[in-house]
């Protein structure tokens, strides 16, 4: 018999795993993130429907998975759609013990290498975030007890001995003290790491508008975050605001993340990812063919560029073909468009961001314009230079979440 370490250890076994099945790295830039958990693609039964997190995870054409959502934090809850009928409640606390899920990262990660991160937040988060730092503080602390290594059995564990790689933080409205949140999260994930030689992840989904109105003072500098995939849908800055061909974009704003990642992000490595929609129904801006992959190759010659972020699981199945498209697209060269050569201005930055799309819920349906004259759910129907029709199909109205972008819901 002869001792290992356990950071040894843990580097010995990854060398075992194939390099097609690595999760998140901070050098590449063909990381692809796709969200699982609400099974937005809104099919109850069938081939279409969410189906468990391991069914997903032998394709090699993705190797992060940010599971959504975690819709309350200071009494921890979680909603993951149909996924949620193969659990049971935990009896003293809000949230549910998940076996599959379980048994399902546990595979996910030694099988196929997946980085397996758990979103905090989604469209109907609306605690604001904490009352004070300590509060925030507090918080962090007892997610970690919940999700990160098992330090006690009184501690509810809704995924068991299983251990996620990390948080996504997705908040779509203003939150208060989440510098102190976010930093303790990070300062537990890396004492983490130094004793077991787990490496942990922190990661934001900010809007393209900049700066976030959610993530914001994170972003300010004040939080070290491995990566942020930045929502490119379902604003003025969109995917359809690129113009094809073109070194100076007007409103597209890659550059201005790409910016930020040099000049102000705590972390100089972070990465930037392009986070677009899986499918026609996944959100506005959807883009795919000949345009994305210009998007992706203009967007591939910024340094910080580190791949794409999908939204969601379930519209992906849904779109025979996507996947690869975007696979294929990250594996061509930039351009040459972008790299900073070109200039991004906009006129004005919205004061509300909110991105319908990513929602605890588990009946959306895709977006049609159904009747003439009438934009189906979640189409746009106002906002800033929108000239087409404001009359939503019924029975949805037109809701205004920017004054560049009002959709029917």
């Amino acid at each position: 018999m002869y001792s290992v370490s356990v950071p040894t250890l843990f580097a010995s076994l990854l060398a075992f795993i194939p390099s097609t099945y690595a999760g998140f790295s901070s050098s590449s830039d063909t990381n692809v993130a796709i969200y699982w958990g609400q099974n937005s693609y809104g099919q109850g039964t069938g081939s279409l429907a969410q189906q468990r997190l391991s069914y997903y995870c032998a394709n090699t054409e993705f190797n992060i998975i940010p599971l959504a959502f975690l819709i309350t934090i200071a009494n921890p809850s979680l909603n993951f759609a149909n996924a949620g009928n193969n659990c049971t409640a935990i009896s003293g606390s809000d949230l549910f013990y998940c076996p599959q899920i379980e048994e399902d990262i546990a595979t996910c990660q030694s099988t196929y290498g997946k980085t397996i991160l758990l979103s905090v937040g989604g469209s109907t988060y609306s605690e604001g975030g904490f009352s004070s730092s300590a509060a925030a503080v507090t918080a962090a602390t007892n997610l970690w007890s919940i999700f990160g290594p098992e330090t006690s059995s009184s501690v509810p564990r809704p995924f068991g001995a299983s251990v996620i790689d990390g948080f996504d933080f997705d908040f779509e409205s203003t939150v208060s003290n989440m510098i102190p949140f976010a930093n303790q999260l990070r300062s537990l994930m890396t004492a983490s790491t130094a004793s077991t030689g787990k490496q942990y992840f922190l990661t934001a989904a900010p809007q393209c508008p900049y700066p976030d109105a959610a993530d914001g003072s994170m972003l300010a500098g004040a939080v070290s975050f491995d990566a942020i995939w930045v929502q490119f849908y379902n604003n003025y800055c969109g995917l359809q605001s690129f113009t094809i061909g073109s070194s100076t974009q007007n409103n597209f704003n890659f550059d201005t993340w790409d910016n930020w990642a040099k000049t102000v992000s705590l972390n100089p490595n972070v990465k930037v990812i392009l986070g677009v929609p899986g499918n026609t129904g996944a959100g506005a801006d959807y883009e795919s063919g000949s345009t994305l992959a210009d998007i992706i190759a203009y967007s591939k010659g910024f340094s910080s560029f580190g791949g794409v972020m999908i939204w969601d699981m379930s519209q992906v199945y849904a779109n025979p073909g996507f996947l690869a498209s975007v696979a294929t697209d990250l594996g061509l060269p930039a351009s040459g468009n972008g790299g900073g050569t070109g200039t991004t201005t906009t006129s004005a930055t919205p004061t509300t961001l909110t991105t319908v799309t990513k929602t605890a819920t588990t009946t959306t349906t895709a977006p049609t314009s159904t009747a003439s004259g009438t934009v189906g759910q979640w189409g746009q129907c106002g906002g800033i230079g929108y000239t087409g029709s404001t009359v939503c199909t019924p029975p949805y109205t037109c809701v205004e979440n920017s004054e560049w972008w009002s959709q029917c819901e």
